[in-house]
């Protein structure tokens, strides 16, 4: 490995002799796995809180735009006929008969 520095060289010494060491039928994620995947879980779970109680914050009603407004009343044709209030007030499909 003629390529290598000596820091590079000097680490993968240290690597090779700690990998002789390990039994690799003994190889746990020990404390160290529990903990961070217990950190990634808790943060996760912050997430997804903070999460909840932005999106309960949001008021999903649309205010109509006055400009918007206007413009559609400017485009309307002056021969279209004006809904009635009687119209508006009727639920479709009843037509005024009483049920009972």
């Amino acid at each position: 490995m003629p390529d290598m520095s000596a820091s590079a060289s000097l680490a993968m010494t240290h690597l090779v002799s700690f990998a002789k060491e390990v039994d690799e039928d003994k190889v746990t994620p020990g404390v160290l796995g529990f903990i961070v995947f217990a950190a990634m879980a808790l943060a996760v779970w912050a997430l997804m809180k903070s999460m909840s109680r932005h999106m309960n914050r949001v008021d999903f009603t649309q205010v109509p735009d006055p400009k918007a407004e206007q413009a559609e009343q400017a485009e309307q044709p002056a021969a279209e006929p004006a809904r009635t209030e009687s119209a508006e007030a009727e639920p479709s499909g009843q037509g005024g008969k009483k049920q009972g």
